[in-house]
């Protein structure tokens, strides 16, 4: 029986997760958008629509908006979960963990990243009606976006980062200082180790903007990333390195228009 519940739950995770992303693929289409985020005809006329329009408009209004980055939040990290469940698992037995306890971590790290979907949801309608992206969520400016590659890649080499990164990186030593028993256990724990995450992966998240919050290439790369940051081999192997890839893409984005014409 208890094989049973844990194939019924860990199903019911992944199907989550698809479900999650069958929906993003959805909005992207309703938009017309291709998988780079890229605007078609119905597209562009969105894109170029002034957010101080008398109109209704999704991606202008905040409860929309919010939705969409919630969903979009739990495709992109719920897959980054993976390790730090399977370490609860292996403590289910010698520290009296429970089925209960597994998915009070979920709901905790869920509850803390649909509360920075609330918060990028208020930064985009800022940039928005302040004329910094589009309605896709596009920066209109290249100093905008090369600033933002910038600071994220600096952050890759910040004592904040690294602090973060360790907890995510390392989610057994996290339970084996903060344990604690049962569905409120797991909650707490899912709390501490969200909030540790949101100031991990932040930056990857406000990339969106360079790109289009919508773009499924940006997604996805993303979250390979992330989850790459959180294995055990590897994780602390990538992290530097990104963040020198991000600092050349910023350099490269905003001398680029200066070399436009020669």
């Amino acid at each position: 029986m208890s094989h049973l519940v844990r194939s019924t739950l860990w199903l019911g995770f992944f199907g989550a997760i698809l479900a999650a992303w069958w929906v993003m693929y959805s909005m992207s289409m309703d938009m017309d958008l291709d998988l780079l985020g890229r605007p078609g005809e119905m597209g562009a006329r969105m894109a170029a629509m002034d957010p101080r329009m008398p109109m209704y408009m999704p991606m202008a209004n905040f409860g929309p908006l919010f939705w969409m980055w919630a969903i979009m939040m739990a495709a992109m990290m719920l897959p980054t979960l993976v390790p730090t469940l399977r370490s609860y698992e292996d403590l289910m037995v010698s520290a009296n963990g429970t089925r209960a306890g597994w998915l009070g971590v979920i709901g905790g790290y869920l509850f803390v990243w649909v509360g920075f979907a609330a918060l990028i949801s208020g930064v985009q309608l800022a940039l928005l009606y302040g004329g910094v992206i589009d309605m896709l969520g596009i920066a209109k400016t290249t100093t905008f976006a090369g600033i933002l590659l910038l600071v994220v890649g600096l952050f890759q080499f910040t004592r904040a980062k690294e602090i973060c990164h360790g907890v995510c990186h390392s989610p057994m030593m996290y339970f084996l200082g903060h344990w604690r028993t049962g569905l409120a256990g797991g909650l707490r724990m899912g709390l501490g180790l969200g909030a540790f995450c949101v100031g991990c992966c932040w930056g990857f998240m406000a990339l969106g903007f360079v790109g289009g919050v919508m773009s499924l290439a940006w997604m996805g790369l993303a979250t390979l990333f992330m989850v790459l940051e959180k294995l055990p081999q590897i994780g602390h192997a990538v992290t530097k390195p990104m963040g020198a890839i991000l600092i050349a893409a910023g350099l490269a984005v905003l001398v680029t228009p200066y070399f436009g014409g020669l």
